[in-house]
């Protein structure tokens, strides 16, 4: 679902304001120039900035960590019904967490492009998911084992499983 500039409300831009507003705190923190809310029923339920560096812990982010704290004050994984604005448009690995919560809407401010300009390796990761894996920088080789779909066997057998 798109919504049009001409559609955020004044609320829209101060929840906006509140995640710029932590990513430029948490530069002067030592932290890197990201911040996060996390909103359910127009209420702020979460936040989370940029903690790479000063967490030694590359995931980090400031959407993951919002996400996480969003999913420990809810007490679940499912963020149906949130959004979420980010000071930037997430990374490949921010988008991917933010489709696995179910976020119902991002608003995001900076671009990765902005974020690649200021130094941000994103736009190298967004190449590299497109390549085959035996195309990519990084070196990836698959190693078939007839007993590596056993788990998946049994996950779709699994009565009582809680799908994610």
């Amino acid at each position: 679902m798109k919504t049009p500039k001409s559609r955020f409300t004044l609320q829209d831009i101060l929840f906006m304001e509140k995640a710029i507003e932590l990513s430029i705190e948490n530069v002067i923190k030592g932290g890197g120039p990201f911040g996060a809310i996390i909103v359910k029923d127009r209420k702020i339920i979460a936040q989370g900035t940029n903690k790479v560096v000063v967490s030694k812990d590359p995931t980090a982010h400031a959407e993951i960590v919002a996400i996480r704290n969003a999913a420990k004050k809810l007490k679940t994984f499912d963020l149906t019904g949130c959004s979420i604005y980010t000071s930037c448009e997430p990374c490949p690995m921010c988008l991917s967490a933010i489709y696995w919560a179910n976020i119902s809407i991002v608003y995001y401010s900076n671009s990765k492009s902005d974020a690649s300009k200021a130094g941000f390796r994103d736009s190298f990761i967004y190449k590299e998911i497109n390549l085959n894996p035996t195309k990519r920088k990084l070196p990836m080789f698959k190693i078939k084992n007839p007993r590596a779909f056993d788990a998946f066997k049994l996950w779709e057998e699994k009565k009582d499983k809680i799908e994610y």
